[in-house]
Formats: structure tokens, C-alpha cells, sequence
């Protein structure tokens, strides 16, 4: 025989059983040139912190909602809604969330402090007014007081010459970070009409008080309404009732991995809509890659951004003087940008039918229309303060973040899903290794005796072929006998010993 024909056999060595991993879809890459009046400032962010780009994408919508908000309420589909946006960033530790934040606060930080200064003047002042007019106040009222049967006509009189009592500046801060729906509701009342709910630390306020079993419905729902533009009401005994109308609020969340998705697994996140309300995002990682020498700083871009919100910062809002309510005008769309959102909102629709891509998340998905109008009317008036109405260029770039969203919303909700099977699949090994004394199993062991959240058969299946994807079950021959009796469907349990006949 040829020595060339002899061939060397390489015995088969099978691999052991793999770890259960959480196998998620990749994000699609950010839309980065969709930002319009924003795009050249988040990249150079971007290029400086070199974290994931959609990081400083998010922090720019924010702030410039923020910003913008108070100004204009912008035509959608379904009528006037505000230019609040709420976003939700999910990053690890270390993946630079706060340098990717700062730049983009830092016009409005300094504002907040130098407005921090004049107002420690004017409550001085304030408060030396309060102090004369309460000292007059009441004189005036324990001298009718003393004048038993005397002319409280006189008093009256007094008092309405004396006027109503001096009313304290109201707060400069324009941002809270961990707030309860009371203090919010108390800074409404006493400060500014639109705010920002800023965090680089979300789990903060997710985790917070006002996110407590006792407390997170009401503030659900209180967010639910700023976001809606609907008027804040407050009952509480010794405070009596509070209705303000005309305010706003931008929120942003930044968030590690296990806080958000332990809020993101919250049935009353979801179901009350406020979870459908953020824009989401989970941008891969860009740690082990951020190299010195690859860092770009350009600030000429960000200081463009800051003068451009210092600038919308010191513009005068609409509001009423004496309430604080704030009378945005109507941003309509022009003919063209609002075809593109109703072309958008149609594909989304139809994307929702039973089977859809989109039918697993109805109610992020009812939304995106909605959500592509605010992002563009936040381009429109963070380009031009004024403008008339929102042209098709910035519509466009807005339904293409709002479906950029939209599909990481997909995604995430998938990787959710896939999180809980693997999550079942692990609770079944463990039994069968560690709780089951046979080394062959059938879906009615599992079924009849297994851990508790797997004994209906298609959960049971779904975990068992999980188990036999990753090497941890092998499936046996139709009829092969376990225990006495010829089966049609049943698996050999791997790292058992092997029972002998």
C-alpha cells in the first residue's frame, strides 16, 4: 500500500457543555449625521472621550430639550405635544458617561451658578421686604384685635393699603438629579416652569425614594403627564390642592447595565407607558480601545454648542407673570415634514401587526411617530429660535434617531426576553445536576417535578432545548428505554454517570 494513501484518523474529541450566555443582536450603529444643528459638537465629543458615540448623542438631545421646551409646543399626528424628550442611556462602569455629559452642561452649570448668586441678592432683598411688610401686617391685625367692638372696616382697609405679602425670587435651578414627585412638584411651584431631570448616576433616582413600592405609581404617573403636557395636581392634607399648569420637563438617565434592566423588567414601568416614553439605548463598548493617542480635542464645536444653549438660556420664555405658566406658541410642520411622519408612522403601524417586528412593543412602537415630531421640533428650534415651522430636512433626520430607537427598543426588549429563557434554562440545570437523582430525563420529569416556573410542558421544552443547544443534554434515539419503557423523546443528562442495564 502507498504510504501516501495512508491517511492518520484524528480521534474526535467532543467539546464539554458551554456556558449559558445571553445572546443579544448587536446595536445598529448611531445615526450620528441625523443630529443636524448637533452633530458636529457630539462628535467632537465623541472624538475626545472616544466612548460610544450614541453617549454623547443622548446628552445633547437632552440638554437641547431642555432648552428648548419651554419656547413651543410642536404639531404631531395627534395634535400640539411639548419638545420634552425623556432618554435612557445604558453603559457599564467605565465607559465614560460623565466625561461624555459634562461638556454639553457646561454653559448651563455656569448659568445655574452666576443665576445662584443673583438670587442669594435678590432674597436678601426679598426677605427685608417680607420682614417690614409682616411687622405691618401684624400691627394691624392685633390692633383690631385689642379694639374690642372697634371698626374692623378700618382694618380691612389697612390691610388692602398694606397689599399682599412680597413673594420670594423664584429658584434659578433649571436641572434636579434624584427628585421625589413632591419636591418636584415644590420646585415647579417655586422656581422654574421648565426643568431637567439629569442624571450620570440614574440608578439614583431608580433606585430612589421616589421609585419605592409606596411611591412609584404616583410618580409614574406624575412623569406619564409632564411628558404629555398635561397640569401637575397635588392633594396632600395640611397643603391643600395644587394645579399648575404650562410646565415642562426633559429627563436623562444614565444607568449601568443591572439597574436599568431591573427597571426595564418592571411590569408597572411598561404598562403605565412610562417606560415607552424614553428613548432607549445600549451602545456597544468601546473599552480596551480608547487609546491616547487617538484622542481628538475639538473645542471649537463644543464651544459652539455652549454658546448657542447660553444664548437659548438667557431668552426670555413665555409665561405668565404672575402664575409662572409658560404659553409656548405652536411649531406646525410644514406640508412636506409632516407626509414623512405620516409615511413613518404608517410603516411603524403596519410593523405592529401580530407577528410584526415591532408587535412585541406596542407601545414603544405607538409612539415613535410622536417621538420623531419632538426631536425634530428640538433641531428646529435649537437651529433657529424662531422659526416658523419645521421643515423636511430636520423631519427626516428625526425619524431616522426615532427609528434608530425604535429598533434598539426591538432589541433590547429581545435581549430581555432571550435574558429570561437563560435565565429558566439555568434554574433546570442546576436541578437536574445538583436535585435529580436520574442521569436520563423526560419532559414530564421536569413537568411533574421540576423547579416551579418550568412545569408547564412549552416552558419545560423551551429550557430543555436550550440545555441541549449549549452541550448540557443530549437527545437520545426515538425509543431508546429509559426506565423500563421505550421513549419517543428524551435526553441523557451530561457530567452523570451512565446507569447500567
Amino acid at each position: 500500500m502507498n504510504a501516501q494513501a495512508i491517511k492518520t484518523e484524528t480521534p474526535f474529541l467532543p467539546e464539554g457543555p458551554q456556558p449559558l450566555v445571553r445572546e443579544t443582536k448587536p446595536s445598529a450603529p448611531y445615526p450620528v449625521r441625523a443630529l443636524g444643528p448637533l452633530r458636529e459638537a457630539v462628535e467632537a465629543v465623541q472624538a475626545m472621550t472616544q466612548a460610544p458615540v450614541a453617549i454623547p448623542a443622548q446628552s445633547a438631545l437632552a440638554v437641547a430639550s431642555l432648552a428648548v421646551q419651554g419656547f413651543a409646543d410642536v404639531e404631531t399626528l395627534a395634535g400640539g405635544r411639548p419638545l420634552s424628550l425623556y432618554a435612557l442611556t445604558i453603559a457599564r462602569s467605565g465607559e465614560r458617561k460623565s466625561a461624555c455629559d459634562a461638556p454639553f452642561m457646561e454653559a448651563l452649570r455656569q448659568y445655574e451658578r452666576e443665576q445662584s448668586k443673583l438670587h442669594l441678592a435678590e432674597r436678601k432683598e426679598w426677605l427685608r421686604r417680607f420682614t417690614v411688610w409682616k411687622a405691618k401686617h401684624d400691627r394691624i391685625v392685633a390692633d383690631a384685635r385689642k379694639a374690642k367692638g372697634g371698626d374692623s372696616a378700618a382694618a380691612e382697609a389697612e390691610l388692602r393699603a398694606l397689599g399682599p405679602q412680597p413673594e420670594a425670587p423664584p429658584s434659578p435651578d433649571r436641572t434636579v438629579t434624584e427628585p421625589t414627585f413632591e419636591g418636584l412638584t415644590k420646585l415647579f411651584v417655586t422656581g422654574q416652569p421648565s426643568l431637567g431631570l439629569f442624571s450620570d448616576e440614574g440608578g439614583q433616582f431608580l433606585g430612589g425614594h421616589a421609585m419605592n413600592s409606596e411611591n412609584r405609581q404616583k410618580t409614574l404617573a406624575a412623569f406619564n403627564d409632564l411628558w404629555q403636557g398635561n397640569p401637575i395636581r397635588r392633594t396632600r392634607a395640611g397643603d391643600g390642592h395644587v394645579t399648575l399648569y404650562g410646565r415642562r420637563l426633559a429627563v436623562h438617565l444614565m444607568a449601568q447595565p443591572t439597574v436599568a434592566r431591573a427597571f426595564m423588567a418592571d411590569p408597572l414601568a411598561a404598562d403605565t407607558g412610562f417606560l415607552p416614553r424614553f428613548l432607549i439605548c445600549e451602545p456597544p463598548s468601546t473599552i480596551g480601545t480608547r487609546l491616547h493617542e487617538n484622542a481628538r480635542h475639538e473645542r471649537a464645536a463644543i464651544a459652539s454648542f455652549n454658546a448657542r444653549l447660553r444664548f437659548i438660556l438667557e431668552s426670555e420664555m413665555p409665561m405668565d407673570a404672575e402664575t409662572r405658566e409658560l404659553q409656548p406658541r405652536w411649531l406646525p410642520l410644514s406640508a412636506d415634514a409632516r407626509e414623512r411622519l405620516v409615511r413613518f408612522s404608517d410603516s411603524v403601524e403596519r410593523a405592529q401587526r401580530p407577528g410584526g417586528d415591532m408587535a412585541h412593543i406596542t407601545g414603544t412602537a405607538s409612539k415613535a411617530a410622536e417621538q420623531a415630531a419632538r426631536i425634530a421640533g428640538v433641531l428646529t428650534l435649537w437651529r433657529d429660535l424662531g422659526a416658523a415651522q419645521v421643515e423636511p430636512v430636520d423631519m427626516a433626520n428625526a425619524i431616522e434617531l426615532a427609528r434608530f430607537y425604535l429598533l434598539e427598543a426591538a432589541r433590547l426588549a429581545d435581549a430581555a426576553q432571550v435574558s429570561a429563557e437563560i435565565d429558566q434554562a439555568e434554574k433546570l440545570r442546576r436541578w437536574l445536576l445538583e436535585g435529580f437523582a436520574e442521569t436520563e430525563v423526560l419532559v414530564r420529569d421536569v413537568v411533574r417535578r421540576g423547579p416551579n416556573s418550568l412545569r408547564e410542558s412549552p416552558k419545560a421544552r423551551a429550557a430543555l432545548a436550550i440545555l441541549e443547544k449549549h452541550g448540557w443534554l443530549v437527545r437520545l434515539d426515538a425509543g431508546t428505554v429509559v426506565r423500563g419503557s421505550a421513549r419517543a423523546e428524551a435526553w441523557r443528562i451530561v457530567g452523570k454517570p451512565q446507569n447500567e442495564d
